[in-house]
C-alpha cells in the first residue's frame, strides 16, 4: 500500500514506517509543503522496480514479451508437463 506522509510528521513516525516498510511492504511518498520529495521503500521492492525497468528497456526482450503475450491470447501455449519434458530433453 502507498501512504503519503510530510517530512515533519516521519520524523517522529520514522520506527513506525520502517516496520510498515519491513513487514508489509509499505511505501511512503514524503512531502514536504505539500510537494513529493521522496519515495521509501523496502529494498526488494526496489531491486523488483530496477529489474523491470531493466526489462523494459531491453528492445529485444520487450518484443519477445508481446510475441508471448500475443501468443498467450491466442491460445497458443504448452501444459506445465510438457514444457517441463522439454526442458529435461535439453542436454548443456
Amino acid at each position: 500500500m502507498t501512504r503519503t506522509i510530510a517530512l515533519k510528521a516521519l520524523r517522529p513516525e520514522l520506527p513506525r514506517v520502517a516496520d510498515a516498510i519491513e513487514s508489509r511492504l509499505d511505501r511512503y511518498i514524503v512531502t514536504r509543503r505539500g510537494q513529493p520529495v521522496m519515495v521509501l521503500m523496502h529494498p526488494e521492492d526496489f531491486e523488483g522496480l530496477l529489474e523491470t525497468i531493466e526489462i523494459l528497456s531491453d528492445r529485444s526482450a520487450l518484443k519477445r514479451i508481446r510475441q508471448a503475450w500475443k501468443e498467450a491470447k491466442t491460445g497458443k501455449t504448452i501444459s506445465l508437463e510438457t514444457l517441463r519434458h522439454r526442458l529435461e530433453c535439453v542436454s548443456y
